[in-house]
Formats: C-alpha cells, sequence, structure tokens
C-alpha cells in the first residue's frame, strides 16, 4: 500500500467520505458561530470575563451528565440519537440569530443558549463518537479519527477566516443563520448513507446502574486510568495554548495583536500536519502516545526559552502536530481497547476528562503566567508533561506486567522501531500472551 492510499484508506468507504464532507461543514459552522457569539459578548459587555464565562456555561453539562450520555448512547440507536442532536444545535443557532437580529441587549439568553448547546452536546456527542466508528471497519477507525482531526483543524480555519470576511456583510445573526444550516447537512449524509455497509457496534442492555456500571468500568480498568491520567496533565498544562500564546505575544516577545495573530495560524497549520501524520501510522500505539507526550513536553518546556516570535513559532509547529498525534491516539486506544457495549460511556470519560483539563488548565496558567511570568509558566507545564509521560511508561509497564500473570485484556505496547534525534533503537516487546495488540 503506496503511502498516499494509506494516509487516506478512510476514505475508501462511502459513509465515511459522507461523513468526512459532512463534518468539514459542520465544523466550519461551528466555529463562524464561535466567533460570532465571542464578538456579539464582547460588544455587548466589553469584558473578556463574560467571554470565558460563556465556555464555562458551554462545558458544565458535559461535567455534569457527560456519563448519561454515555449510557445512552451505549444503549440505543446512533442514527436516531445523532439526528435529534444535530436538530437540537441548529434550533439553538436559530435562537442565537434571533436574538443577534432583535437586537437583545442582555447576555443572559446567550449564556441560556449556551448551557442548552452544552447540554446536548453533552448527551449527544457519545452517540456522535460511537456512530463515527460505524462508518469505517475497526482497522480502519485510527486513521478515520486521524483524518478527522485535519478535518476539525481545516474547519477551524476556514470557519474563523469565514466569520471574519462575512461578519462585516452578514452580522452576527447571518453568522448563526449559516450555522444552523450546516447542522442539515449532516443529517442529509446520515440519511443517505448506505445501511448495509455501516459496521453496527454492540449495544448494552437497558438496566439500572448503567452510570455507575460506565464509572466502575473506567476506575477498574487501570491502562484506562493512567491513559486519562497522563490526558489530564497533557491537556491541561500542556494544550491550552490559546493562553500562553497570548501571554507569550503581549509579554516578552513583544509581538501585539498581529504577533498572536501569526502564532494561532501556525498553531493550526501544525494541527493539521499533526493530523497527516498520525494518519500515515498503520497503528496508533501506547508506545507512540507515551513518546508523543514526552517529546511535546520537552518541547513546550524549550518553548519558554525561545528569544523571538520567529523561533517561538517554529517551535509551536511541533507541538501543536505532537498535541493532535497525542489526543488522537488517546481516542483511539480508548475506543479500540475497550467493550463496545461500553463505548459510548468512555467516549463520555474522555469529554469528561478534557473538559475538567480545559476548565483547571486555563486559569491556571493564566495565573502562572501572571504571577511568574508566560516563559516560566510554559516552563513549567513542560516538564510536569515530561514528568506525567515518564510517570505513565512506568504505570503502564507495571500493568503489562501483571496482566501478564493475570491475563486481563488491555492494549499491549506493539513492538516497533521508534526514532529519536541521532538515535534509533528497537524497542522489546514484554511477554503479554493475554493482551491485544494494540
Amino acid at each position: 500500500m503506496s503511502l498516499t492510499s494509506s494516509t487516506f484508506r478512510a476514505l475508501r468507504h462511502h459513509n465515511y467520505r459522507l461523513w468526512a464532507g459532512a463534518d468539514i461543514v459542520s465544523v466550519t459552522g461551528t466555529w463562524m458561530q464561535v466567533l460570532g457569539v465571542n464578538w456579539l459578548i464582547l460588544t455587548m459587555t466589553g469584558s473578556a470575563t463574560s467571554v470565558g464565562l460563556s465556555l464555562v456555561m458551554q462545558a458544565l453539562p458535559t461535567l455534569l451528565l457527560g456519563m448519561w450520555g454515555g449510557a445512552l448512547a451505549d444503549r440505543l440507536p446512533t442514527r436516531p440519537v445523532v439526528i435529534a442532536a444535530q436538530l437540537g444545535h441548529a434550533a439553538l443557532a436559530a435562537a442565537l440569530a434571533v436574538i443577534a437580529l432583535t437586537d437583545v441587549r442582555s447576555v443572559l439568553p446567550i449564556y441560556a443558549v449556551a448551557l442548552a448547546g452544552g447540554i446536548v452536546g453533552a448527551l449527544g456527542g457519545p452517540a456522535l463518537g460511537r456512530f463515527g466508528a460505524e462508518v469505517v471497519p475497526p482497522d480502519d477507525l485510527p486513521n478515520a479519527m486521524a483524518l478527522g482531526s485535519v478535518l476539525n483543524s481545516a474547519g477551524r480555519i476556514l470557519g474563523m477566516s469565514l466569520a471574519g470576511a462575512l461578519l462585516p456583510v452578514t452580522g452576527n445573526g447571518g453568522l448563526f443563520v449559516l450555522n444552523a444550516a450546516s447542522f442539515f447537512v449532516v443529517i442529509a449524509a446520515v440519511l443517505v448513507m448506505r445501511r448495509e455497509e455501516f459496521h453496527v457496534l454492540a449495544v448494552s442492555e437497558r438496566q439500572p446502574g448503567a452510570v455507575a456500571e460506565g464509572l466502575r468500568y473506567v476506575l477498574r480498568t487501570p491502562w484506562l486510568l493512567v491513559v486519562l491520567a497522563l490526558w489530564f496533565v497533557s491537556g491541561s498544562l500542556g494544550r491550552n495554548f490559546q493562553v500562553t500564546m497570548a501571554a507569550m505575544s503581549a509579554g516578552p516577545l513583544a509581538a501585539g495583536a498581529g504577533g498572536y495573530g501569526l502564532l494561532s495560524t501556525v498553531f493550526a497549520v501544525g494541527t493539521v500536519l499533526g493530523g497527516f501524520l498520525a494518519a500515515t501510522r498503520p497503528h496508533l500505539t501506547l508506545r507512540l502516545l507515551l513518546v508523543t507526550a514526552f517529546t511535546t513536553g520537552v518541547a513546550q518546556a524549550l518553548s519558554g526559552l525561545m528569544p523571538s516570535l520567529w523561533t517561538f513559532a517554529a517551535v509551536m509547529l511541533p507541538i501543536a502536530a505532537g498535541a493532535v498525534a497525542l489526543d488522537t491516539t488517546v481516542s483511539a486506544r480508548a475506543q479500540l481497547d475497550s467493550p463496545e457495549a461500553m463505548r459510548g460511556r468512555v467516549i463520555a470519560a474522555l469529554s469528561i476528562v478534557s473538559a475538567a483539563a480545559g476548565a483547571v488548565g486555563g486559569p491556571l496558567l493564566g495565573r502562572l503566567s501572571d504571577t511568574l511570568g508566560p516563559r516560566v509558566a510554559l516552563e513549567i507545564g513542560g516538564v510536569a508533561c515530561v514528568a506525567a509521560a515518564l510517570l505513565a511508561a512506568a504505570g503502564l509497564a507495571r500493568v503489562s506486567r501483571r496482566a501478564a500473570g493475570e491475563a486481563v485484556r488491555a492494549p499491549a505496547l506493539e513492538r516497533e522501531t521508534v526514532k529519536a534525534p541521532a538515535l534509533e533503537r528497537e524497542t522489546v516487546k514484554v511477554p503479554q500472551p493475554a493482551l491485544e495488540n494494540a
């Protein structure tokens, strides 16, 4: 198989091509709405804190209701839930359009829409994740996830660019109307997919205590706990670069808004490259996860030492690529190495950890930047990520040794060659007869 065909192998499947096309349209519309909402709140209040509060309102339901959404996804057919969620998001985007077009001067209705959107996302998001796993065979799921990261990054760039160009013409209301329409593109794609080509996942039985069962599964699965802990540290102290890039631009680099815009563009390009790099991998293994987390942490620590805007931007590029590769690998391993009937609740656990990491990391990095300076904040975050990667490696090795004796199902570290600067070494697979190859 050639590199090109390997990179885009998920696109061989008719249903995934429809899903990918609808995804980029929807993501583009979502980011148009993000810019519109932020600008609307800012013009109403003149407060960046008010903008941040809307993000909290949107993330809070995931922390509280995420597992219930996962339990629903594991029990119900995914297509109806996905369509219902898309209709809910479309209705909320239309409500925002009404708020903008009727010139409402209170920010409270916008917060209410943000909270409602968070509830729809918390209850419908796990089903969306399960559905995305059903449009490709299991072997192509990691590639589909990697390409999804590329599409998300491309949609973010396109959405923000289009919103900036259209905002003076259509106003905020026009952006919200376009986003509402984008959800019907997703619905249309779902409806025309070929039923016989779905790879339907096993569902759980209807029974009380499904949420508690999901929590018990996560807490009693050591390898998953280690991966989630690593992801939390990397997500909180190593992925909130919107905070540190802004602080570096306004502070030590003295680059202003223009420099922040440049860094944001470079970071977005890096995420696209990271998605393509992940797509070229035949397997996204735990070893890749550990190496990526370690090297990205080192790069983050070094970024705090960069003397100029351009050297800092150069380091941001591989950091962004590593962040996407790390996220894709975590999602792939957590899903593929968990029971199909538990898939929705595992996806919900990922969403909860991601939301918690953002809620903790953003304010923490901001506080460190304000008190110790952004350079020190980057160095502390980088060192913490390196330490987390080393601890995770030790934890997973211990889990592997224990599993070899207890025959506990867990993902194995695949034998592969890992290349480091000026060094190539062959990793040795620890004998684990009961463990599944990653």
